[in-house]
């Protein structure tokens, strides 16, 4: 032991420092994205190949060798936008970002203030909180916003007559990243046919991601929770409060 501080070297740390941050980094890129999935399979498919070489299984690690030798040009067929997503993104964001819950409790008053009077006018709308499963995907074909989440502009963005009432907004983080986005709608054949385009997008959304949704129909002005895939109805005020509070800020 006294040895190896002997002889390490200023720039073994520097090495290191710099292998951390690019490691950081890098988690911090494909955190949230399909590529987590599929990273982690292809770990345990490089874990199968080495254990096979250990015990002289040898036929499954001569193909697992020739499967692992494309691996790399299969990543970056298959994940070839979120790789340059992730390109496009270097430098923009901070390297450590802040904890999110001072912002997530400041929009949750605003956001159930808005969702109320748009139930209570009977506006439609759809509303996204993302969690840890990011939504990139559908946020680059809506409408970009980036906004503090207020009472008057979830108003002015769902009234008939806004451009991008149609679609859902997307909140990231405690603010408003987009709206006018499509989501893809539920194909579970049990979901009532008397849900409308933006409950059966809700439940799709929630089907394939963390996310939490709100739905206001327009119909009957009634807001609708849904989360996992699973839709709760007719929820007053208090209840979206506690139940936003309990999710994103507690």
């Amino acid at each position: 032991m006294k040895e190896l501080l002997q002889s390490f070297r200023w720039q073994d740390g520097v090495d290191i420092l710099i292998l951390a941050f690019i490691i950081y980094w890098g988690i911090n890129l494909i955190r949230g994205t399909r590529a987590v999935p599929m990273l982690i399979g292809l770990g345990m498919v490089y874990a199968i190949y080495f254990l096979s070489g250990q015990f002289e299984i040898y036929t499954i690690n001569v193909l697992l060798q020739h499967l692992l030798g494309w691996s790399l040009v299969l990543v970056f067929i298959v994940f070839q936008n979120d790789i340059r997503r992730a390109l496009t993104q270097v430098g923009m964001q901070p390297l450590f970002s802040p904890k999110d819950r001072v912002a997530q409790g400041q929009a949750v008053e605003e956001l159930v203030k808005g969702v109320t009077y748009l139930a209570s006018r009977r506006v439609g709308a759809l509303i996204v909180l993302q969690s840890e499963i990011g939504l990139n995907e559908y946020i680059e074909v809506g409408t970009p916003l980036d906004a503090q989440v207020s009472k008057e502009l979830l108003i002015s963005i769902f009234m008939p007559v806004s451009p991008i009432h149609d679609g859902a907004l997307i909140i990231q983080h405690g603010r408003i990243t987009a709206a006018g986005c499509f989501l893809p709608l539920t194909t579970n054949p049990t979901v009532s046919k008397t849900l409308g385009t933006r409950h059966r997008a809700a439940i799709g959304l929630t089907e394939e991601t963390d996310a939490l949704a709100i739905v206001v129909s327009e119909e009957d002005g009634m807001i609708s929770l849904v989360r996992e895939g699973k839709i709760t109805r007719d929820v007053d005020a208090a209840t979206l409060r506690t139940t936003l509070q309990r999710l994103l800020v507690e």
